[in-house]
């Protein structure tokens, strides 16, 4: 053998790889392997291994399948040289987390040209190819589906809304995500306000809509709630004023020999929440200050634990008569 004798590739431990975690690898994973780049290069032709993605492998050949790419996404995240991660490593997010997540809605795996990641804001990594890298300061818990770290659906909503520009697809995602049971409204409009897309009118339109049907199936909990556990029919959606006196705000059920009121939080957590809370802060200390009990119930308690609250409810109109006689107002319909 002289310096002129061409180097054939040497026989690797990787022919006709069947397990998606054997199929793919890394440049990273290959020199710990053993295999030098050059080697690598050398297998990279027609008909053998290709590349992917910059440093991600496929070590057969033909066409990589929807688990090939979303399993090479994620190497890519992961890939050496970015910052050690402040928390989860990549995680699938945008349509392709949707999908996973069972959406009806969101396209099939082999109908998306892209594949989007989420990754800590440190990672030095760039959008290449087919993969759109999407940084967040502060990574959410992923959910594992199918073996795969998958960003939770609020999160995933926004990601894959950044992309969308027809309102009506918008506004499927986003119903879905409530219809289905997946999330709150209240989780999927936070994501997109952190995303900075609540200055688009489609969307804006499509979380309007969200919103109001989030409230009427909150109502409809609530009207099950106090017929479920057998609690004494109240005013419904009423406006209580002070006689002759100034409105002192809308409430949601009324019982007025009690004088104890529930309200649902529904309201969207935008830019002007601070000022919103502050306005139902204080109408809520005002009723108070007038000897009425307000009972603050969100959608969630009402979804995850009705018991609960109808045992809250129960407490108060019980506790009624132990309190001093609150101020007479005057309840009008809403």
């Amino acid at each position: 053998m002289n310096h002129n004798t061409p180097i054939t590739p040497r026989p690797l431990p990787l022919h006709s790889p069947t397990d998606v975690t054997e199929r793919l690898a890394s440049s990273d994973q290959l020199r710990a392997r053993g295999i030098p780049a050059g080697e690598v290069a050398a297998r990279c032709r027609p008909g053998a291994w290709q590349q992917l993605l910059p440093g991600v492998f496929l070590l057969r050949p033909g066409p990589p399948t929807s688990e090939d790419r979303l399993h090479a996404a994620l190497l890519y995240g992961r890939r050496a040289g970015a910052v050690p991660p402040q928390g989860p490593d990549a995680m699938i997010t945008g349509l392709a987390a949707l999908t996973l997540h069972r959406f009806a809605c969101a396209p099939p795996l082999t109908a998306l040209d892209r594949i989007d990641i989420l990754v800590p804001r440190t990672r030095r990594l760039r959008s290449t190819g087919w993969v759109r890298v999407v940084r967040a300061p502060e990574s959410p818990e992923p959910v594992e589906l199918t073996g795969l770290p998958v960003a939770p659906v609020a999160r995933a909503v926004a990601d894959a809304v950044w992309g969308l520009t027809d309102a009506e697809t918008v506004r499927r995602l986003l119903t879905e995500a409530v219809r289905g049971g997946h999330c709150e409204p209240g989780a999927v409009v936070r994501e997109l306000n952190r995303a900075r897309l609540l200055n688009r009118p489609h969307v804006v339109d499509a979380v309007d809509a969200l919103l109001a049907e989030g409230r009427s199936r909150s109502e409809q909990r609530l009207y099950e709630m106090v017929r479920e556990f057998g609690l004494p029919d109240p005013l419904w959606n009423v406006d209580l004023r002070l006689p002759g006196g100034p409105h002192l705000g809308g409430v949601d059920a009324y019982w007025p020999d009690q004088s104890v009121a529930v309200e649902l939080d529904t309201r969207a957590p935008r830019q002007e929440d601070d000022a919103l809370w502050s306005e139902y802060t204080r109408k809520r200390e005002h009723l108070e200050r007038l000897g009425i009990t307000v009972v603050h119930l969100t959608p969630r308690k009402l979804r995850e634990a009705m018991d609960q609250q109808a045992a809250v409810v129960r407490t108060a109109l019980v506790a009624a008569p132990d309190r001093q006689p609150a101020t007479y107002v005057v309840v009008l319909p809403r």
